[in-house]
């Protein structure tokens, strides 16, 4: 238990080492949706080493997106903008969940967006295409 515990410890140490930064990457707003509350950094890889490319900072609402809760077409229209981020935590993120759904325009959305190639394949097989 104190393995995992102090492995998180450290690990929640290096993410608040780049809070500041990403906080003024952000403008100190949601870097999907625009809102400016509860706003935490969030990992895209939380399997690897933090670095800029793979921490989004994220309101509350769309944390919860990210951890794969179902969205609304509002909630679906708000973050659309993030898939042409140059910041991949923030365009790949965004874009995974989009993916989720099967809305028409998402499809174009991501084969407009700014994602990695091998991934924004990967994401239009899952929609079908």
């Amino acid at each position: 238990m104190a393995k995992g515990y102090q492995a998180n410890k450290e690990r929640q140490e290096a993410l608040s080492t780049y809070g500041k930064a990403i906080g003024k990457r952000a403008g100190f707003t949601c870097e999907w949706c625009g809102e400016k509350e509860e706003l935490r950094v969030w990992d895209q890889k939380p399997d690897r080493e933090p670095e800029m490319d793979s921490l989004a900072l994220l309101c509350g609402r769309c944390r919860t997106l990210a951890e794969g809760r179902k969205a609304g077409l509002n909630e679906l229209h708000a973050i659309r903008n993030a898939l042409w981020s140059d910041i991949p935590a923030v365009a790949e993120g965004a874009a995974q969940v989009l993916a989720r759904c099967k809305e028409p325009w998402i499809r174009e959305a991501i084969e407009e967006s700014l994602i990695d190639e091998n991934l924004k394949a990967e994401l239009l097989l899952k929609l079908g295409y």
